[in-house]
């Protein structure tokens, strides 16, 4: 196995240059544009993304797909073996060097986060797109019966920490010449139902915030804020949701990665405050 340590990064070189001007003239794509999104080899290059939640589910597959398609990708999740592992997939098929950065986002303070701003800008110099993806479901019961811990939990990993490393990480973010952030939403954000109750708040909250950001940012910066809604996948949160239901009937995270590397390339420069469902019902 490979030397894993977060100083790993220092291998990517900073490509890019600051950004001069506030771009507005791209054209925005309409969201069947994104989700048909035919990427073009090395649509990526040259690119540092931070993927959250990257060592299980969604999370890895976006890593690993980012990788092939040339970015530097680095490697954010609370279980340092399960970033080992993506790491040596990424290694194995040629990818550029990837970086761990091992956090718990529950119990990550804002200092942290400052902290590991500086790291990334010590050695990588850049970041050029954030796909936050680390999640928690907790439970699906009526809201007069939440466990109160619990929800302070759900709310804290799902929207607290993805606000407070999106506020850290920012100043990196503006570097960039067209900074990319993708938060994860839901169906439940979008439109809230009876018993999903802190999941679908903190979706909820998430999608507010991706619009409060765009709203403050488009006029002055080439910051981009989006939300994707992934629709039913196979992965083990969707499992522990619908424990009845056939997985084999689910779209796979290969097949909506798409979307995702849309919205971290430059193509989709001109889509902001979009919330993109990945799979739309007929």
């Amino acid at each position: 196995m490979s030397d894993h340590t977060n100083q790993s990064a220092s291998q990517t070189e900073n490509q890019q240059s600051k950004p001069q001007t506030v771009q507005h003239s791209m054209p925005s794509l309409t969201h069947d544009d994104i989700r048909h999104f035919a990427a073009p080899d090395n649509c990526l290059d040259g690119k540092n993304i931070l993927v959250t939640g990257a060592g299980d589910g969604i999370g890895r597959v976006a890593a690993l797909t980012y990788a092939r398609y040339g970015a530097t990708v680095l490697l954010l999740g609370r279980t340092s073996s399960k970033l080992e592992y993506v790491y040596d997939e990424i290694e194995s098929f040629g990818g550029k060097q990837p970086a761990m950065l091992p956090m718990n986002l529950e119990g990550a303070t804002y200092a942290e986060m400052q902290k590991l701003e500086n790291l990334i800008h010590r050695e990588v110099g850049q970041l050029d797109g954030i796909l936050h993806n680390a999640g928690m479901l907790g439970a699906l019961t009526p809201l007069e019966m939440y466990d109160v811990d619990m929800f302070a939990q759900v709310m804290k990993i799902n929207f607290t920490s993805t606000f407070m490393l999106t506020q850290a990480l920012l100043p990196l973010l503006k570097d960039a010449p067209h900074g990319s952030i993708v938060f994860t939403s839901s169906s439940v954000g979008t439109h809230p139902r009876a018993f999903w109750g802190a999941y679908a708040l903190s979706k909820q909250a998430v999608e507010g915030m991706s619009d409060i950001f765009t709203q403050e940012t488009q006029n002055t910066t080439n910051l981009r804020f989006n939300c994707v809604n992934p629709g039913g996948t196979r992965t083990n949160m969707r499992a522990h949701a619908y424990p009845g239901e056939n997985p084999m009937s689910l779209k796979t995270p290969d097949d909506i990665m798409a979307g995702y590397v849309c919205l971290m390339s430059d193509e989709s420069i001109g889509v902001r405050g979009q919330v993109v469902e990945l799979q739309p019902k007929d």
